[in-house]
């Protein structure tokens, strides 16, 4: 396998996370923060080994990549921008150790939103913004990934959404950079927009621009200890419910509506599912607050944003959902596994295969009733083929069966019940706060012991990475010539 091709892209993108901390090191050195100089160093490291790699590794051998080295690439993407991202966390005044420098990093680049940070307000403004890029880098890295790469590798049934045009996978880099362009131009304004509506509605410059670029990541990092609940404002949180709502939708319908295709969104079976689930679940967590004694009006405000959020894996609080009683807690525990539509920035199993799953279960009930009929599973009016029904079941039983495993390993890590089965189910669904009081709402990940951490960062990047693309590397027939 030839690695130059890889390495030279791997280069390329860690010199463009250099230049990112740039961002963040002007923000400290406006604000009057001696952060700005470990910006300054982790952007000056950054880039000298990302400039190396690309130099050494440019004009080497063809630049087509094959299939090993496309899923070579998105592990070492997510890998070395993990590690490189965490350097600003390591060297700030902040003080962070190894591990949760890296947990901080990872959380924030998978979109998941699990922080280690006790008091967030007394991070510098550069390392609240840089937290925000992060997820927000993430999120754009996850829609290109899901709109030109997986469909390629054919990872958990997400060739359904592969074009005719890219059908082979030394078109990954082309199709992906092809993508990223329009991709980047729609995220950038809808991010923009968030912002000024944020700020319209409340909140400060800086806070709306970060809550803007973590909520359409739907990442969940917040500049305040409290998350969203900080600001008290019903405003803010039905924008932000908006927005997560947007970033969950297919980013290919948006880039379709730029040239005037309004009709693909709507006429998406899995977008209309999604949304009836969000409404489903807005409405049984309404009926269980208003149970509770809550008014009306209060309830369906606490239920949307907190069930939207959870659901949709963004993160945000605005309230303590923990001791809303064991039937709202079994409820968000179930959802936090759902996420969004395919192509969207949220993670978890996504709609569109729970949509074939259920095709599927139809078609083996008929099959008992009619042994000789002929019956077809169908996705969006069209035949679901016997290649894509065998990958989404085997993707859902490995992600239960990863769910499980990393549950047991944190119990074996010291965590208690509640804590170590929210917490793999928060990490590999990447959604952030678990359920309980130390990973809960109100809390943090900070008192978890190292081997946690450990497992939870190798837990967020399985999610984010959709399972094959990293147990495929870990085959040995993968490395054998």
């Amino acid at each position: 396998m030839q690695l130059s091709p890889v390495l030279n892209i791997l280069g390329l993108l860690t010199t463009i996370l250099a230049a990112a901390m740039l961002i963040p090191m002007c923000v400290d050195l406006y604000a009057g923060s001696s952060d700005w100089q470990v910006f300054a160093m982790s952007a000056l490291l950054t880039g000298f080994f990302g400039v190396a790699i690309w130099l050494a590794t440019n004009g080497r051998g063809t630049f087509d990549l094959g299939l090993r080295q496309a899923f070579l690439l998105t592990n070492g993407a997510w890998v070395m921008i993990s590690v490189f991202g965490a350097l600003p966390f390591m060297f700030s005044e902040l003080s962070l150790s190894v591990t949760d420098s890296i947990f901080e990093s990872v959380s924030g680049i998978t979109t998941t939103g699990s922080t280690v940070l006790v008091t967030i307000e007394i991070a510098s403004p550069g390392i609240l913004i840089w937290r925000a890029l992060l997820q927000w880098l993430g999120g754009v890295g996850i829609v290109v990934m899901a709109m030109a790469v997986l469909p390629m590798l054919s990872v958990g049934g997400m060739q359904l959404f592969r074009t005719e045009s890219y059908e082979r996978p030394e078109s990954v880099v082309p199709r992906a950079t092809q993508l990223a362009g329009g991709i980047g131009l729609v995220y950038a304004g809808l991010t923009v927009v968030w912002a000024l509506m944020l700020w319209t509605a409340g909140m400060s410059p800086f806070d709306a621009i970060a809550h803007a670029m973590t909520t359409l990541a739907t990442g969940g990092y917040s500049t305040r200890t409290a998350s969203i609940g900080a600001f008290d404002s019903a405003a803010i949180e039905w924008i932000i419910v908006m927005g997560m709502i947007i970033g969950s939708l297919p980013f290919a319908h948006y880039l379709a509506m730029m040239r005037g295709g309004w009709r693909s969104l709507l006429n998406d079976p899995q977008v209309r599912w999604f949304l009836i689930l969000v409404a489903s679940l807005v409405l049984l967590l309404c009926w269980n607050l208003i149970q509770t004694g809550q008014p009306l009006g209060n309830a369906l405000r606490q239920a949307s944003f907190n069930g939207v959020s959870i659901m949709t894996g963004t993160g945000f609080v605005s309230a303590n959902y923990s001791i809303w009683g064991g039937f709202a807690s079994t409820i968000l525990l179930l959802v936090m596994f759902i996420g969004g539509c395919g192509g969207s920035t949220t993670c978890g199993i996504k709609v569109f295969r729970l949509q074939v799953l259920a095709a599927t279960v139809k078609v083996q009930i008929n099959r008992l009733l009619k042994p000789h009929a002929v019956v077809l599973a169908y996705y969006n009016r069209r035949p679901v083929s016997t290649e894509v029904m065998d990958s989404v079941m085997g993707f859902f039983y490995l992600y239960i069966l990863g769910f499980v495993l990393i549950a047991i390993l944190l119990a074996l890590s010291g965590l208690d019940f509640v804590t170590a089965l929210s917490g793999a189910a928060t990490s590999i669904s990447n959604v952030g706060p678990g359920l309980g009081e130390v990973i809960g709402a109100e809390g943090n990940f900070s008192s978890l012991p190292n081997m946690a951490k450990w497992i939870m960062s190798f837990a967020m990047l399985l999610g984010r990475l959709e399972i094959f693309t990293v147990l495929v590397m870990l085959n040995p027939e993968f490395w054998r010539r």
